[in-house]
C-alpha cells in the first residue's frame, strides 16, 4: 500500500487528501468504484496539517463527507504518482505510439513500414512528451518530434464530410482534429475535408456515424 496525496483547487480554495495510490488511480481510471480517504480528513494544506473548515468544504463540494470530497478530488484534480509509476505509465504511452506508428507510418523515402524498435528509438532519441490523451489527438506533435531524427510519414487517406446543422455541435469536437479546411454552408451545415491515418479510417467512420446517426455525407477524396 502507498499512500498519496490527491489535491485540487476549487472556488480559488486548495483541498488535499491521503488515499491509496493504486485505489486512486484505479478509480480516476473508471476500473473501480472502491475509494477511501486516509484519516477521514480533507486538509488546505496537508504539509502543514492544515485542515478545510467545513464551511468551505460545504461551499466548494456541497458536502462535508470525506470520501464523497475525494473521489471528487482524485477525478477531477491531480493525483501524485511515484517514480515507478511514473515509469510503468510512459512505458504504456510509449506502446500505445509505437503500435499505432508501425502501422500507421511509412519511411517516405523507400515506402517500407517502421520496425516497432525504429519507432521506439527514435521516440527516446527526439525526447517525445506524450500527453495522457487519445493517440490520434497528438499524432502530429509527435510526429513534428520524430521527423527530426528520422524519416517518416503516415499514410492517410482524405476524406470529404457534409455534416447536417443539427449535429455540427455533436460532430465538430470529432473532425476539427483531423480538419485540412472546413466550410459552413448557408443551411448551417458544415461541409468539412479531413486528413486521416489510414489505419484508423474505419474507427473514425463508426465514431462519425455514431455522433451523427449516420446522417453526415462522405466521399474519399484522391
Amino acid at each position: 500500500m502507498t499512500q498519496t496525496t490527491a489535491r485540487l483547487k476549487r472556488n480559488g480554495m486548495d483541498f488535499e487528501v491521503l488515499v491509496d495510490l493504486d485505489d486512486a488511480l484505479k478509480f480516476r481510471k473508471g476500473q473501480s468504484d472502491y475509494l477511501i480517504v486516509d484519516g477521514d480528513r480533507v486538509f488546505s494544506n496537508i504539509k502543514r496539517g492544515d485542515v478545510a473548515a467545513k464551511n468551505d468544504l460545504e461551499i466548494a463540494f456541497k458536502t462535508t463527507d470525506p470520501n464523497e470530497i475525494g473521489k471528487i478530488i482524485v477525478k477531477s484534480g491531480e493525483v501524485l504518482i511515484d517514480q515507478d509509476h511514473r515509469d510503468e505509465d510512459r512505458e504504456r504511452k510509449v506502446k500505445q505510439v509505437v503500435d499505432f506508428l508501425s502501422k500507421n507510418a511509412v519511411d517516405p523515402q523507400t515506402g517500407n513500414p517502421l520496425t516497432p524498435d525504429r519507432i521506439k528509438s527514435a521516440i527516446e532519441q527526439a525526447h517525445v512528451a506524450i500527453k495522457n490523451t487519445p493517440i490520434d489527438s497528438q499524432i502530429n506533435e509527435i510526429m513534428n518530434r520524430l521527423s527530426t531524427v528520422i524519416p517518416i510519414k503516415i499514410e492517410t487517406k482524405r476524406i470529404k464530410i457534409t455534416i447536417p446543422a443539427i449535429q455540427t455541435g455533436k460532430a465538430y469536437g470529432l473532425v476539427t482534429q483531423y480538419k485540412e479546411k472546413e466550410n459552413w454552408l448557408n443551411d448551417g451545415s458544415l461541409e468539412v475535408v479531413v486528413s486521416i491515418p489510414a489505419g484508423i479510417t474505419l474507427d473514425f467512420y463508426d465514431k462519425l456515424n455514431s455522433v451523427t446517426h449516420g446522417s453526415a455525407l462522405t466521399e474519399e477524396l484522391k
